[in-house]
């Protein structure tokens, strides 16, 4: 009987099922990480590519600010003393040499007018002056010639003519002086327009003019209309604005790298994808104590005249020699958040996510900063669907 249990108890226990075998463990997922399958990847059209280093010139990067061009910047003064009747220019109005920018009225018209009508009058009266002496010696000749007059007498009327003559050329250089002033300097007819009422002045013809020498656009405007200048006043600030200047704060570190004639590229938040050429020409002398920086001052070419003063922007420039620099696509760079990333390609379909800060743009290339060290694999095609999946991982983590 108890062999017949025994065996029984070894037949249940053959009968018994086999417990399953436990299933692999699922990898711990890190944080930051997207992974994805043969057939995601495919799908993705994922690809990745090696960070290369290159060698690159050396290039000092440095922000400043765009001024007008003091060596193209002419100052439009008054050059008498009078009152603005007429301020024909505002602030960024494009003018050209010779243009009347405004009309003053100024008693210097009307004495200068005054002393042309004086020598007018003084030339006529030479005038018949010499002819009365030319009369007179011509007379004392002919008497001389008949025994009627003294040789004396001749010759203190060939004296008198020669008196004559001589304050009639005077009186004419008097004349011609005093046209020139009002013609030339003031800039107004000599003679007062016959229509003209005494005390009106708001006649074009009355007002003196103010022109500009060179063309240029308008960059500050000093007085007013109604305004009291005197001579010497300033009236307008004229820029020639097809170049300008680019003030750049130079690191104390980077005055040893940087001289006078060495090229440069500036780049301003206006025109991003632009780069505008100029040259170094000026190294500051003095350091800021508080920035400890040097001014560089850096000549650009300006075509379109698109480049405005006050603009800040960031200027490159070529220092000699060359330097290593990592580099990776531009299909590379993911923006999350505001920040740069790429995708590490870590194998076997694990992607990390990792911030970067880039630098200049070298051909097809961008420059890496930090984030990334040589040889280290990114994703350089499909970053958009690695993307949208870690966004989709932290829903639902959520």
């Amino acid at each position: 009987m108890a062999a017949v249990l025994l065996l029984a108890a070894c037949g249940k226990e053959a009968a018994k099922p086999e417990a399953a075998a436990p299933a692999p463990a699922e990898p711990a997922k890190t944080p930051g990480e997207v992974r994805l399958d043969a057939a995601m990847i495919q799908s993705g059209n994922i690809v990745s590519v090696e960070v290369e280093k290159h060698s690159e010139p050396l290039l000092v990067r440095v922000n400043g600010r765009l001024t007008v061009n003091e060596e193209r910047t002419w100052h439009v003064d008054s050059f008498v003393d009078g009152r603005v009747l007429q301020l024909l220019v505002n602030v960024g109005d494009r003018i050209s040499a010779g243009q009347v920018v405004a009309r003053l009225h100024s008693h210097e018209v009307h004495e200068a007018r005054s002393e042309y009508q004086r020598a007018k009058t003084d030339l006529a009266k030479a005038q018949s002056q010499r002819a009365f002496a030319q009369r007179n010696r011509d007379r004392q000749q002919r008497l001389y010639q008949l025994k009627a007059a003294s040789l004396e007498q001749t010759e203190l009327a060939e004296a008198q003519l020669r008196d004559a003559v001589s304050a009639v050329k005077n009186a004419e250089i008097e004349l011609e002086r005093t046209r020139v002033h009002l013609v030339e300097f003031l800039d107004v007819p000599a003679d007062d327009h016959p229509d003209h009422k005494p005390g009106e002045f708001v006649h074009e013809e009355d007002m003196v003019p103010v022109k500009t020498r060179n063309g240029g656009v308008v960059t500050k405007r000093d007085t007013s209309t109604g305004a009291m200048l005197k001579a010497a006043d300033r009236v307008l600030e004229v820029s020639d604005l097809s170049t300008v200047w680019m003030i750049a704060a130079l690191p104390e570190e980077m005055l040893g790298k940087v001289r006078a004639g060495m090229s440069a590229t500036v780049r301003v938040q206006a025109y991003p994808e632009e780069v505008f050429s100029g040259r170094v020409v000026r190294l500051g002398d003095q350091l800021d104590p508080e920035t400890r920086t040097a001014p560089a001052r850096i000549v650009l070419a300006n075509p379109g005249q698109r480049l405005r003063p006050e603009m800040y922007g960031v200027a490159e420039i070529a220092a000699g020699g060359s330097t290593e620099a990592l580099f990776v696509p531009p299909g590379a760079l993911q923006d999350m958040n505001g920040q740069a990333v790429v995708f590490l390609d870590k194998g076997e379909g694990r992607y990390a996510v990792r911030p970067v800060r880039t630098g200049r743009t070298q051909g097809e290339l961008v420059e890496v900063l930090e984030g990334l060290a040589a040889g280290d694999r990114v994703v350089s095609r499909g970053g958009f669907v690695l993307k949208s999946q870690m966004f989709k991982s932290s829903l639902a983590e959520e």
